[in-house]
């Protein structure tokens, strides 16, 4: 079921399945930025990652020495959240923990994510709730697609990705598992030591993965038009900039988590930037897209 938030200006509408937004757009100009999911190239829009980042070495993860399954990216994103809050500017998505995620994670959860609009501004925020009696371990991303170009008379090549603060970027790179290939990784060329210039021929090996950023804000823009996307994120470290081979869009993905590397064969709670909540303690993240 789709919830739409609007204000005078602006609209965003989000999808119960995954908690997933679906379009933000300028009603004006009927400009959308976020990507449409044609199969053509990938058929999602911005998936929540949970409670894994990426996939897991073989598809499994060990928990007190027993093994589960789970695939690339968790089970949220194809899962069914309750809406249990709403207004015309704010929604607000539950889901909890049930036999079906407990056969794939043994942990017992409550996530919300919070939409709220004001003006050209969409806040997410992201909550997990422990309800369970031990510890429980877990990575958060996101994974918002903005479509570039933003508009009829630029070319994606046109875009750059401007980071908040001056950066110095180490690429991890991934095989056809999704899983961090060892001993692997490239500096990345930023003009000023912050702005990313984009080209497909980057993408042919996949996602760009930085396990750590500084900045809290980056910019997709362009200097052949105004339109532009301001992208804030709080207590999300790394980052994957991603597109599937030449498509219109462009993921800019903050995370709590990074994938499995190919010869992990750890225990779950090992995982490289892993989170720990002890009972009943509450873990809050979120992001702020900013359209212009």
């Amino acid at each position: 079921m789709d919830k739409l938030l609007s204000n005078q200006n602006y609209a965003a509408t989000l999808s119960s399945n995954g908690a997933e937004l679906v379009s933000f757009k300028k009603l004006a100009d009927h400009c959308e930025y976020i990507w449409n999911g044609d199969k053509t190239f990938w058929t999602s829009h911005s998936p929540l990652l949970f409670p894994i980042v990426c996939a897991l070495r073989d598809g499994e993860m060990k928990v007190d020495g027993t093994l589960y399954k789970m695939g690339n990216h968790g089970f949220t994103r194809k899962s069914e959240f309750q809406l249990v809050e709403e207004t015309n500017s704010k929604a607000v998505y539950k889901l909890s923990w049930s036999e079906a995620t407990l056969a794939m994670y043994p942990f017992q959860f409550n996530l919300f994510v919070t939409y709220t609009l004001n003006e050209n501004r969409l806040q997410v925020e992201y909550r997990v709730e422990n309800i369970g009696e031990k510890t429980m371990y877990f990575q958060i991303g996101t994974h918002p697609a903005f479509n570039c170009p933003l508009d009829g008379k630029t070319n994606f090549e046109d875009y750059a990705i401007e980071f908040e603060s001056a950066e110095k970027l180490e690429r991890l790179y991934m095989n056809s598992a999704n899983v961090i290939i060892s001993g692997k990784s490239k500096k990345v060329e930023l003009e000023n030591d912050k702005i990313l210039h984009l080209n497909h021929d980057m993408f042919l090996e996949g996602a760009m993965v930085f396990r750590k950023i500084h900045s809290e804000k980056v910019t997709l823009r362009s200097g052949k038009t105004d339109k532009k996307v301001v992208l804030t994120y709080h207590d999300l470290p790394a980052m994957g900039i991603w597109q599937a081979k030449n498509a219109p869009f462009i993921c800019m993905e903050p995370w709590h988590g990074i994938a499995d590397t190919d010869d992990f064969n750890g225990e779950f709670k090992d995982k490289d930037l892993m989170i720990g909540l002890k009972k009943a303690a509450v873990y809050r993240c979120s992001i702020m897209i900013e359209i212009h």
